[in-house]
């Protein structure tokens, strides 16, 4: 029985070796010919291939054109967001720059006021009076800040005024300028008192000075101290025009502010240590009005 068993598995693994065998002489003979075209194999196979060949150079043109398409909307979205970027960068740039400049304003603002013994504080101009060659400017701070009715207004250049007019939170201040703001002061070289008025043109004329007086252009005119309104020794401007007429007594003199209104942007108001001094019925009686911007 064993015998027989042995005997049907060689068999079959010597089957399976002829089959093997037979099929890979098969494989290893086998012949591979080469078919012809027709006539009008050769024919059709002319007239399609350019047809095919024209149609892949169609695809080509049309994929590379989508490819090119995509790629410039995609580069136009990349500088529109780029500039954007840039024109953030350039504001935030104009912005420090105009910040540092601020800051630097109001630090020489605070230098110059350090000699003078009095309270401070500083304020920005928001309006000016258009009608009157900036007589009139407005201040964002007011009685809210502990602002008082003729408080002096001075710049790091000079001085500009004193506040009459309060609200809670604004002052209106009558420049140098305006020829009922009058003011006490003396030529720093030859210490000649006058009266400094406003004129119209930027200008103040330094009244009352005798003829007899030797002024010269460019002499400093600064404030004598008088009058309780402006501390002494402040500058207001420099002469720059002496007319001795030929009857009269005293000369006709033109000062220029040592102060560029028209570029004016912070202030100083300068407050008494003890407090506010009382200040005439009649400044107190004027109102807060718009001035015209």
């Amino acid at each position: 029985m064993n015998t027989f068993s042995f005997d049907s598995s060689r068999w079959k693994l010597v089957c399976n070796v002829i089959v093997v065998g037979i099929s890979l002489y098969g494989i290893a003979t086998q012949k591979f010919t080469l078919k012809e075209n027709t006539l009008f194999e050769k024919v059709f196979t002319e007239m399609v291939a350019p047809i095919q060949e024209g149609t892949m150079s169609v695809k080509d043109s049309i994929a590379q054109t989508f490819d090119r398409y995509i790629f410039i909307v995609n580069t136009r979205q990349e500088n529109e967001r780029l500039k954007n970027n840039l024109d953030k960068l350039q504001n935030e740039i104009f912005s420090l720059k105009e910040v540092k400049k601020e800051n630097e304003r109001l630090k020489k603002l605070l230098d110059f006021g350090k000699d003078i013994e009095r309270r401070k504080v500083l304020a920005q101009i928001v309006a000016r009076d258009s009608s009157s060659e900036f007589k009139v400017l407005r201040i964002n701070k007011g009685e809210s800040h502990g602002l008082k009715l003729l408080s002096p207004v001075i710049t790091q250049t000079g001085l500009v005024g004193y506040v009459y007019r309060l609200s809670p939170n604004y002052a209106d201040i009558l420049t140098i300028l305006d020829q009922n703001n009058r003011v006490d002061a003396i030529v720093s070289r030859t210490r000649t008192h006058g009266i400094l008025e406003g004129r119209s043109g930027f200008t103040c004329q330094f009244k009352y000075v005798s003829r007899t007086e030797k002024l010269e252009l460019k002499d400093e005119i600064i404030t004598a101290g008088l009058g309780e309104i402006y501390p002494k020794g402040i500058k207001i401007g420099t002469i720059t025009k002496i007319d001795k007429e030929s009857f009269g007594i005293t000369q006709k003199i033109e000062v220029t502010p040592s102060v560029d209104f028209d570029k004016l942007e912070e202030v100083v108001v300068l407050l008494d240590p003890e407090g506010s001094t009382e200040k005439p019925d009649e400044i107190m009686s004027l109102s807060v009005e718009e001035p015209n911007e």
